[in-house]
């Protein structure tokens, strides 16, 4: 069983362009993937300048991804972060809010997730403050379905250490206020979780009153850190016996439009064929599918270097293997060179100011 698939575009840093999003949904909607939520930490009509009007040029061009979401068949959503409005103590916040949902509205967003994660939540009343937010949107939008990402939507303790102590039962009291129809995204046992378990996401149903929607931050590749590697490897981890305890199955995208497809294709392989599925088989084949067999074939080989020793550490063979993917004219190769001249770097200053 394959639970519904979706595309997340969550990540800090440059966000893809409207062409990268279409073209990923025309090739990924006949794998599954029926949904696309755009939250790029980027937009910043979405996050901390949220009381703003999106331009009419932007919400515009929203609407017509949208337009393109629906020819392909795919929902097209829209992660709203009204920054730390839940620190607010007075509410005088109606009026932007209701602004800025009707705009979303008027792009045609049919799934509307409210995030308040990476901000600080150690308030001890924030599970009523945010149900509130969260209920005051679903009186006025026209989106058919609403999501919420809580600010501690892992077990991961690194949450805890950023944005402050969770307060106490405070997954299970946001599960109780919110109305059950609500779709409640976590990621698992740690922000970037390494599996998921039957067991675990069970659990979490339990304490939050429905099936978790499954927020997995792979291939995201965002951050100081994890911006120093290629994320291309099919997934693992995920067994297919999970389906039966999630909602849905979302990933968050790789900063590279063209090779997030690779692990995209490698997720739903890896639902369809259940305990026949092979990780390194479906890598050969999503590789070949995206970048041609030859390119493929050049990936698979540099793996080792693409994905795990990091731009940091490539030293002389960074020179080396720009010159390699030079000679293949692709635009997927043309990512890998970008990368390697380090132009998808992130920041702690800029996950901080975005």
């Amino acid at each position: 069983m394959t639970p519904p698939l979706a595309l997340i575009e969550g990540f800090f840093g440059r966000p893809w362009s409207w062409r990268d999003r279409s073209e990923a949904v025309r090739f990924l909607a006949p794998h599954g993937y029926g949904a696309y939520l755009y939250a790029p930490k980027a937009d910043p009509w979405l996050r901390r300048g949220w009381r703003e009007p999106y331009p009419d040029n932007e919400l515009e061009a929203l609407a017509a991804f949208g337009r393109d979401c629906n020819a392909a068949g795919v929902r097209l959503g829209a992660g709203l972060s009204p920054f730390e409005l839940h620190l607010e103590a007075g509410r005088n916040w109606e009026t932007a809010l209701n602004a800025k949902v009707a705009q979303l509205d008027q792009a045609g967003v049919e799934d509307l997730a409210i995030l308040f994660d990476d901000m600080r939540g150690d308030v001890p009343d924030l599970a009523e403050r945010q149900a509130a937010i969260v209920h005051h949107v679903a009186e006025r939008t026209g989106a058919s379905r609403l999501l919420c990402c809580p600010s501690y939507y892992s077990d991961d303790p690194v949450l805890d250490t950023a944005f402050g102590e969770r307060p106490a039962f405070y997954l299970e009291q946001l599960g109780r206020l919110l109305d059950p129809s609500i779709r409640i995204m976590w990621t698992g046992e740690e922000v970037v979780s390494r599996e998921y378990s039957p067991g675990h996401l069970s659990r979490i149903a339990e304490a939050i009153g429905r099936k978790p929607f499954l927020w997995d931050n792979y291939p995201v590749n965002d951050g100081a850190r994890m911006s120093q590697h290629l994320h291309l490897r099919a997934f693992t981890g995920r067994p297919a016996a999970i389906a039966a305890h999630i909602s849905d199955h979302g990933i968050n995208l790789a900063s590279q439009p063209l090779l997030s497809r690779i692990p995209a294709l490698t997720l739903a392989e890896s639902y369809a064929r259940g305990d026949a599925y092979e990780y390194g088989a479906a890598f050969g084949w999503a590789a070949a599918a995206v970048l041609g067999a030859e390119l493929a074939e050049r990936v698979r080989r540099d793996l080792l270097a693409l994905q795990d020793r990091g731009l940091d550490r490539l030293a002389d063979r960074r020179a080396v293997l720009r010159d390699r993917y030079a000679g293949f004219d692709h635009p997927a190769a043309r990512e890998i060179i970008a990368w390697l001249d380090g132009e998808w770097d992130v920041t702690d200053e800029l996950v901080q100011t975005q």
